[in-house]
């Protein structure tokens, strides 16, 4: 059976974060083609994987015929979904977590012998990977992988020590979306988000990972704090960060959580100016309402996403199935279109442009290196800084500021 709920969120809520959650998730500056790291290695210093040594597949054998999928809503959906049930009798059986928590959650005991893979984000990747949930992959099992931008072939989000917990999906930025009704000209920085003209019609993402979002906003506007990296804070940067959000809370008028909210809010007249994801946008799109969205001369921040494969998975035949079948070209470019992302795979492009004229540019699938140096993907903020100096707060204390002092 496949079923579809959509109401899809990606950053962490509350949560209780332990022995994982003081990871490195690893991630950044840019190559000639994507985004890619100064850590290659995707180690986390004195930790080691619980599963690292488990046997991988040699070749995949006969489907056990279902797949448990642990999925953002959008990501399986029929066009693609369908194809692949026919062609390997693999039915796909699928839940729908709203946060990166609840994609941790789920994957907890290897997937309980329960689940077979997951969706997950780069603020979860680590947690689920250091806390022994997930099982190395043979990735040479997978073709198509060999045609992905070479900073999602070994990402640090998805690779330790050179070994692969799955593979990438599907990446894009966190944009400043916004009703041409309420502006005749494109905004062009972030200060929209920061001012009293725009009380009350103001949309911003309800998770703690959001500070990040206005720790860039001050890289650029405020460089004697010293800013280098928006999920590397200091304490003083924190606090100025925090600060800035607290200014922020009076004039915004929705905090959402799930992106059909937002939607409904700009589709409504509730709000005009936000920050978004690029499927919102193309949802308000396809619904012929007059949305335009940018990525600001700030920057931005981002995600990026990878199938998981479960520890305790039951049906790994399948899973490799799924790995090798969603990282093909054509059905990169089928998702990349329908939820508005950018595809791993170079190939994806031709295929994107076939399914919606200029779709390859629009989502940036051939963007120049310039338009990824933009973006700042998630990771999870951690106390040891890069540096290695034990200067930088904690995730644990995003959420406590996020829940007691911004909100």
């Amino acid at each position: 059976m496949f079923n579809l709920i959509r109401n899809h969120s990606r950053a962490a809520g509350a949560v209780s974060l332990a022995g994982a959650l003081v990871l490195l998730v690893a991630c950044g500056s840019s190559s000639s083609s994507a985004p890619t790291s100064s850590n290659s290695s995707g180690a986390a210093a004195g930790l080691t994987v619980p599963t690292a040594h488990l046997p991988v597949l040699q070749k995949i054998g006969k489907g056990e015929g279902q797949l448990n999928l642990i999925a953002w809503a959008g990501y399986l959906q029929p066009q693609w979904v369908k194809p692949f049930q026919q062609q390997t009798g693999c039915m796909i059986h699928a839940t729908y977590p709203n946060t990166s928590d609840e994609f941790v959650t789920l994957m907890k005991n290897g997937g309980g012998g329960q689940w077979d893979m997951a969706s997950s984000s780069g603020d979860a990747d680590l947690r689920i990977i250091y806390a022994g949930d997930a099982h190395p992959v043979n990735i040479n099992l997978i073709p198509s992988w060999k045609q992905f931008f070479p900073a999602f072939r070994s990402p640090p989000f998805n690779t330790v020590n050179g070994v692969h917990y799955g593979v990438s999906l599907q990446w894009g930025p966190n944009v400043l979306m916004y009703s041409k009704k309420a502006f005749s000209t494109p905004p062009t920085s972030w200060n929209v988000l920061y001012s009293k003209k725009y009380t009350g019609k103001i949309s911003v993402y309800d998770g703690p990972i959001y500070i990040a979002d206005g720790a860039l906003y001050l890289k650029a506007h405020d460089p004697s704090l010293g800013i280098t990296d928006p999920y590397e804070l200091t304490q003083p940067q924190f606090q100025a960060v925090v600060n800035l959000l607290k200014s922020q809370h009076p004039l915004v008028k929705q905090y959402w959580s799930s992106a059909p909210a937002q939607i409904s809010a700009f589709a409504n007249g509730d709000v005009t100016v936000g920050a978004s994801w690029p499927y919102q946008v193309s949802t308000l799109m396809g619904q012929h309402f007059p949305i335009g969205a940018v990525i600001p001369k700030e920057g931005a921040t981002g995600w990026a996403d990878t199938w998981m494969l479960a520890a305790k998975a039951p049906h790994p035949n399948c899973a490799y199935m799924w790995m090798r079948y969603i990282s093909t070209p054509k059905v990169q470019a089928e998702q990349a279109v329908s939820y508005g992302e950018t595809p791993d795979n170079m190939l994806a492009c031709g295929y994107m442009n076939q399914i919606a004229k200029g779709s390859c540019a629009q989502y940036h699938a051939n963007a120049p290196a310039a338009y990824f140096k933009t973006i700042a993907l998630w990771k999870t903020p951690v106390a040891t800084c890069d540096n290695g100096k034990p200067d930088c707060v904690p995730y644990v204390d995003w959420v406590a500021a996020w829940n007691t002092q911004i909100k």
